[in-house]
C-alpha cells in the first residue's frame, strides 16, 4: 500500500484529536473528582451509581423518620412523667386527707390543689407536637379531651373514641418493611377512670366526707399501675428505636463508602495519568510538526 503525505497528515491530526480527548477527560476527572461526568463515559459506573444513590436516599429518609419518632416518644415520655408526678402528689394529698388530723378548711385547701392537678392532667392530655395531638392514637387532629371542665361540675370527659380499637396506632416506617409505633395507648394513660378518680377525691375532700377515699385510693393505685405499664412499654420501644438508629448510621457510612468507591476518581492516579498523557501529547505534536512540512502556499501567505 502506498502511503501518501495526505494519509500521514490525516492520521496525525486524528491521533492529536484523540490525545486532546483523553487529556480533556482526565482534566474533567481532576476538576470534578468523579470518574465520569456523563453516563456515556462509563454506563456501568452510571447504572451502579443510580442504584447506590437510591439506597443512600432511602437511608436518609429513614433517618428523618427516626427524628419524628424521637420527637413523639420524647414528648410522650415527658407527658407520662408529668402525669405520674401529678398522680403521686394526689396520692400524698389523699393520704393526708385520710389521717383525720386535717380540719375542714385544710381539706378544702387540699381539694383546691387537687383541682389544679386535675386541670394540669387535662393540659398534658392535650399535648400537641407539630400541630398534632400525640395522646389520641391516629386521630391526631382532634383532642382526646371532649370537655375539660364540664358546666355541671363533673369530671373532665375524654373523647368517645379514646378506648376504641379504631383509634389505631401511629406507625412510622424506619426501614424496608419495618414500622415502629410512635404513640402510646391513650386509653391506658388518660382514661376516663383517671379523671373520675381524681375528681371524686377532690369532691370528697371538699365535702369533708372522707369515707370514700379508701375506694378512690385503690382506683388511683390501679390507674398509676396502668400508667407505669404503658411507660415501660414506651421505654422498650425507645430502646429499639435507638438500636435501629445505630444500625441506620452504620448503613449510611457503608452506603457512602460504596458510592465513593464507585464514582470518585483516584486523584493520585488521575494526576499521574494526566502527566503521562501530556508527555505523550507533546511527543505527538513534535512528530506531527515533522510530518506536516510547510508548503509553497504557506510561504505565499
Amino acid at each position: 500500500m502506498r502511503v501518501t503525505q495526505s494519509m500521514l497528515t490525516n492520521n496525525s491530526m486524528r491521533n492529536l484529536s484523540s490525545s486532546y480527548g483523553r487529556m480533556g477527560q482526565l482534566q474533567d476527572q481532576l476538576a470534578t473528582g468523579k470518574k465520569i461526568t456523563k453516563p456515556s463515559d462509563d454506563p456501568v459506573v452510571a447504572m451502579k451509581g443510580m442504584f447506590y444513590r437510591s439506597n443512600l436516599t432511602s437511608i436518609e429518609q429513614y433517618k428523618r423518620n427516626l427524628s419524628e419518632l424521637y420527637l413523639w416518644m420524647d414528648n410522650s415520655e415527658a407527658g407520662i412523667d408529668q402525669a405520674n408526678q401529678g398522680l403521686q402528689r394526689v396520692r400524698e394529698l389523699t393520704l393526708q386527707g385520710k389521717n383525720g388530723t386535717l380540719s375542714d378548711e385544710d381539706k378544702k385547701a387540699v381539694a383546691v390543689e387537687i383541682e389544679q392537678i386535675k386541670m394540669d392532667l387535662v393540659g398534658v392530655a392535650e399535648t400537641k407536637v407539630a400541630g398534632r395531638y400525640i395522646f389520641h392514637g391516629t386521630d391526631v387532629g382532634n383532642s382526646p379531651i371532649k370537655d375539660g371542665k364540664p358546666a355541671d361540675g363533673s369530671a373532665p370527659k375524654v373523647a368517645d373514641n379514646l378506648t376504641s380499637a379504631a383509634i389505631g396506632t401511629y406507625n412510622v416506617e424506619v426501614s424496608q418493611g419495618v414500622s415502629l409505633k410512635a404513640n402510646i395507648n391513650p386509653g391506658n394513660v388518660f382514661s376516663q377512670k383517671l379523671f373520675d378518680t381524681v375528681h371524686n377525691i377532690q369532691k370528697a375532700l371538699e365535702s369533708g366526707d372522707t369515707s370514700a377515699l379508701d375506694t378512690e385510693l385503690g382506683n388511683l393505685d390501679d390507674v398509676m399501675e396502668t400508667l407505669s405499664a404503658e411507660r415501660s412499654e414506651l421505654g422498650a420501644r425507645y430502646n429499639r428505636l435507638e438500636m435501629i438508629d445505630d444500625r441506620l448510621g452504620q448503613q449510611e457510612v457503608v452506603a457512602n463508602r460504596i458510592l465513593s468507591d464507585n464514582e470518585d476518581a483516584d486523584i493520585e492516579r488521575v494526576i499521574t495519568d494526566l502527566k503521562t498523557q501530556e508527555s505523550v501529547h507533546r511527543a505527538a505534536l513534535g512528530v506531527g510538526a515533522r510530518i506536516i512540512q510547510p508548503t509553497l502556499m504557506d510561504f505565499l501567505r
